[in-house]
């Protein structure tokens, strides 16, 4: 998996943020539309939810700590329940563990991989009862068959996105579920255009400094399809981001420096930020307060029971 900068994720510098109300619904039936059944309001979504109190005695001091609402916000991701007490649940792309935390304290036994063995390390320091692993999502392999897996504002960080889906696929139990946010297409796409035309304008190429993976709704649903997933639902949505005061754009660039600026001058980046700042500017301030241009993708996918592992290639 190729995954975040610690510093930027983790604030949620690229709109990458763990939102409150993203759930790992039961698995979901009901009618999908014909366009890769993209469904944009959870009519169709239904869940069995259980009660906490099994991982509340398994994981008293995450049941105490637990901080993150995660009953859902959002009218077009209305997914009222929470994980069933004893599922296996795959969190992909854990980070720091904080979502693998609230899974187990909301009566789910977690997993949680992450690339990155300075988070893995963190996570484990913070929640020590918890499985939580140094892996490639891309050639994760697992004996245990997952009830779902859950990942977010991590896959947009993996290029390879065939084989993550099929690591995910592999991984989950035959009508298992997968519930996913991530930046799509057009995700900071005026702050994105702003650095090239900048870079390029100072003689630095562009090329090979993007360390994202936004697809469209319909280039992901069609590969999920493609891995033999039945896609439930998929929102591609606007989410703008606030930056911190006027200095934002500076401090979001600072962060994630070590792509897009690495090889640029100290003199040279002042002036590249100054144009960046100026171009998008007229795009991210609205009323004194700047926002960034985020875009976001929620999927929420069945493992179709007419397919089996030896059908994969």
């Amino acid at each position: 998996m190729r995954r975040r900068n610690d510093r930027g994720l983790v604030k949620g510098a690229e709109g990458g943020f763990r939102p409150a109300y993203l759930t790992l619904a039961p698995t979901a039936s009901g009618p999908c539309c014909a366009n890769h059944r993209l469904i944009t309001s959870a009519s169709s979504v239904h869940s069995a939810g259980g009660n906490v109190a099994s991982n509340s005695r398994r994981y008293p001091r995450l049941a105490r700590r637990s901080k993150i609402a995660i009953t859902p916000q959002s009218a077009s991701f209305r997914i009222r329940r929470r994980p069933r007490p004893g599922e296996q649940i795959l969190d992909l792309g854990c980070g720091n563990g904080g979502w693998t935390a609230e899974i187990a304290a909301a009566g789910a036994i977690p997993t949680g991989i992450d690339l990155s063995e300075e988070m893995v390390k963190r996570a484990r320091q913070k929640y020590p009862e918890l499985n939580i692993q140094v892996a490639d999502a891309c050639h994760y392999r697992t004996d245990v068959r997952f009830d779902a897996v859950f990942s977010n504002a991590a896959l947009h960080w993996i290029k390879d996105a065939p084989a993550v889906a099929r690591s995910i696929w592999l991984a989950l139990r035959e009508g298992g579920r997968l519930v996913a946010e991530f930046a799509g297409s057009g995700n900071l796409a005026v702050l994105t255009a702003a650095m090239e035309q900048a870079l390029e304008a100072h003689g630095y190429a562009w090329a090979g400094r993007n360390p994202w993976y936004h697809p469209t709704i319909g280039e992901y649903a069609s590969l999920l399809e493609q891995t033999g997933f039945r896609v439930t639902l998929a929102h591609h949505f606007d989410r703008p981001t606030p930056l911190k005061g006027d200095t934002g754009v500076r401090h979001w660039l600072d962060s994630f420096a070590d792509y897009f600026f690495l090889d640029v001058t100290s003199a040279d980046k002042a002036s590249i930020y100054r144009a960046i700042e100026a171009q998008v500017k007229p795009h991210f301030e609205r009323g004194g307060q700047w926002m960034a241009d985020t875009r976001r993708l929620r999927i929420v996918a069945i493992k179709a029971p007419a397919y089996s592992d030896k059908q994969l290639p």
